[in-house]
């Protein structure tokens, strides 16, 4: 569920004939009947951001895919394949994402790709591995200009990215008249994964009598936040929703508005607060006291599969189930829907695999249920808002789930 800190720009997608598509997966190792031979691995092409501006985010899913991978072959792979993740790096660079994706289809003859992280690098990730006729199954590609680009072979199992607000703006509109907020700051970057958020939530909260008190929207490439974040503060607004990507942002923000001695009653940012550990031990814990952020899953999550996965996490790298990222259960749920695929279609043909996640069947992951669109959305992913409440990462709403914990309002003063 996240996107770039750079401008959204469209690759051009050569058109290319069926046969000629066919030729180019023959050629690059992928067989036609989607067969691998006995006792050969199946190997699954990645590129992800293990450098630049998403390496936080790349890191984790690098994770995630790898704690798929071994718990995959702890059962006896795909199909009695082992699984071999060939992950190279694309610098967060949607250049480099391209060249990477292209090596790995026509030269290391991969058999299947997973996506990379961002929004700006799946589209054209997408783009290029249709032209070898690949399907392209990612986990943080949710904008919708991803999805208007109309690719057969792309799709995200996690939730569409314009709906992640609407669990907090529909808690906080519906708080009685003499609690709830009177005004409100949005400012956002102007990035396709966090600026359709914004609007939404704004309409819900400005239904609910919430005035908007500023709005910003600043170019993707800042790196001085100060006079941003002293702008807000100046505003004085008693909600602060933040589009953000990332956790130097949300930090940056949070300096500024404690050194203003600015305090809002709720702070929600739309990406950094998931991050678990790196979240924590960049603000501190006193800090991220109160802070809310929206998206599909947390370490507590009672999905099927999810604890066993948490555990499998914090027994290989430590920490607590509160500061398990949720870029890593995203990653691996794109593996479990592969894998789910491969089993349905009794093979690696990737033309096969794209038609069956077509089928409107649904198909489980540990974020819960994944059923896709026309478009490639998984329009069964349910949004719900997360809160650091002392050292604990809770749900917070939708109030109405009995998974949800009472919400920390107002939100405590900075460092308390």
């Amino acid at each position: 569920m996240k996107s770039t800190r750079r401008i959204l720009r469209a690759l051009g997608v050569t058109a290319v004939s069926a046969a000629s598509l066919a030729m180019m997966a023959t050629s690059s190792g992928a067989s036609s009947s989607g067969t691998i031979a006995k006792g050969k691995p199946v190997v699954i092409g990645i590129s992800l951001s293990l450098s630049g501006d998403f390496s936080a985010d790349g890191q984790a899913f690098d994770q995630g895919y790898h704690l798929w991978a071994t718990d995959v072959n702890q059962h006896g792979g795909l199909l009695g394949h082992k699984v071999v993740l060939d992950v190279v790096s694309d610098a967060s660079s949607p250049t480099q994402v391209v060249t990477n994706y292209q090596d790995l289809i026509s030269v290391k003859h991969v058999n299947l790709t997973f996506g990379p992280f961002s929004s700006l690098l799946s589209l054209p990730a997408a783009k290029t591995v249709a032209r070898y006729g690949y399907a392209m199954v990612e986990g943080a590609g949710g904008a919708p200009s991803v999805f208007q680009a109309g690719l057969n072979n792309l799709f995200d199992v996690s939730l569409p990215v314009k709906d992640a607000l609407v669990p907090f703006a529909t808690w906080i509109s519906s708080l009685p008249k003499n609690k709830r907020p009177k005004t409100a700051a949005y400012v956002t970057t102007n990035d396709a994964f966090t600026e359709p958020q914004i609007p939404v939530a704004q309409t819900i909260m400005k239904k609910a009598g919430i005035k908007t008190s500023y709005y910003s929207v600043f170019p993707s490439e800042t790196t001085d936040y100060t006079p941003i974040a002293d702008a807000v503060a100046a505003a004085k607004a008693q909600v602060v929703v933040l589009g953000s990507v990332d956790v130097p942002t949300v930090s940056a923000f949070m300096q500024a508005f404690e050194q203003a001695h600015y305090n809002p009653k709720v702070f929600i940012a739309t990406a950094g607060p998931d991050q678990g550990s790196t979240f924590s031990k960049a603000v501190g814990l006193a800090n991220a006291n109160g802070v809310m952020v929206p998206n599909a899953w947390y370490g507590g999550a009672t999905t099927p599969g999810s604890r066993a996965m948490v555990a499998q996490y914090v027994k290989k790298y430590g920490g607590t189930p509160a500061t398990v990222s949720s870029d890593v259960a995203e990653a691996y749920s794109v593996g479990q829907v592969i894998a789910q695929a491969v089993k349905a279609t009794g093979g690696f043909d990737n033309q096969k695999i794209i038609k069956y996640l077509h089928s409107g069947v649904t198909l489980t992951s540990v974020q819960g249920p994944v059923k896709f669109d026309r478009l490639g959305e998984n329009n069964s992913a349910k949004a719900f808002t997360f809160q650091w409440q002392g050292k604990n990462f809770v749900q917070v709403n939708p109030v109405g789930d009995p998974a949800s914990k009472p919400v920390l309002f107002p939100k405590p003063v900075w460092g308390s």
